[in-house]
């Protein structure tokens, strides 16, 4: 794998630079057939009649989300997510040299590491304000994967690649895999898709799996948090079928295309949260509670999530 990649450095390095965001580079050369797809998604839908799930306003915004997202990756990666990686890399166990073999338990390893990332992306709220734009779409269609934050790359989420970083894989490796596991996801965002047969249903995270976790509906929300695979939902509690239509955003559902609130306003709301009068413990909390959670006391607190964004 590694002569593979060393073939490609030349003509990488001339697109993304001597030291790329190995992530961002695979998402960038997967772009041409990302929109591919959409074009079959739209025309198989507009066959059958359900063309209407491609809201023109909401894709628009996704589109704009997606390169206002992936315009951000590539500047925080050279100002301070290549270091910090890096950083972490240099307290690794061991130097492990990627073969096709190992790269595949790297791939296994960061899909498990990549559920509790996820997973503390809806259960802790520093997390939450940045994933919560991806969240905030009310319909599903592969547009939707492009519904991206602004501020990713900085809320320090990359601590969840550690373990494969301490136990010995390079920087670039973690990130290509992690690009991998994002590209897979990709294609999950659809309504064009039922399920497939029950094996695949069983192991891999679907379509119908992941409208599911796209879901505002009781029984949906904080479920299906699997990337490629969705056996780390069944053996950690999170697993929910598809079974009610979907009802798709969230709780506090932002009324608004505009993009920068659409990045900002749960940041806002939790900073502001944090400087209401209180102990500092109490207040600190609302960094790392649950985004749900109401601070004792602040009664006012107690329909926040019920409330609009304008």
């Amino acid at each position: 794998m590694e002569h593979l990649i060393e073939q490609a450095l030349p003509w990488l390095h001339m697109a993304f630079g001597p030291d790329p965001d190995w992530k961002q580079a695979f998402l960038t050369l997967l772009t041409p057939l990302f929109l591919g797809a959409t074009g079959v998604e739209y025309l198989y839908l507009k066959r059958h009649g359900k063309s209407f799930f491609f809201r023109k306003n909401e894709v628009i915004t996704n589109m704009l989300l997606g390169g206002s997202y992936q315009a951000m990756e590539m500047v925080w990666f050279a100002l301070f997510v290549n270091a910090f990686m890096h950083w972490m890399y240099g307290f690794r166990f061991q130097t492990i040299t990627v073969t096709p073999l190992n790269f595949l338990g790297l791939f296994l390893g960061l899909e498990f590491c990549y559920y509790w990332f996820h997973r503390a992306s809806h259960r802790i709220r520093w997390f939450w304000c940045a994933h919560v734009v991806h969240h905030s779409g009310e319909n599903m269609t592969t547009t939707t994967a492009m519904r991206q934050s602004l501020f990713y790359a900085v809320n320090l989420h990359q601590v969840f690649w550690a373990p494969m970083l301490l136990i010995g894989f390079p920087v670039w490796a973690v990130l290509l895999a992690y690009g991998i596991n994002l590209g897979y996801q990709y294609f999950v965002h659809t309504q064009a898709v039922t399920r497939f047969s029950p094996w695949i249903e069983y192991l891999f995270n679907t379509p119908s799996h992941h409208r599911v976790h796209h879901g505002r509906n009781p029984q949906y929300i904080d479920k299906n948090y699997g990337g490629v695979l969705i056996i780390w939902d069944r053996l950690f509690g999170t697993f929910e079928p598809e079974v009610e239509p979907v009802e798709y955003g969230i709780v506090r559902q932002p009324k608004t295309d505009n993009i920068w609130t659409l990045n900002t306003h749960e940041w806002k709301d939790m900073f502001s949260d944090v400087l209401k009068p209180g102990t500092s413990w109490l207040r600190l909390k609302h960094i790392w509670a649950p985004p749900e959670w109401i601070r004792p006391g602040l009664q006012e607190q107690s329909n926040l999530r019920d409330k609009p964004v304008a």
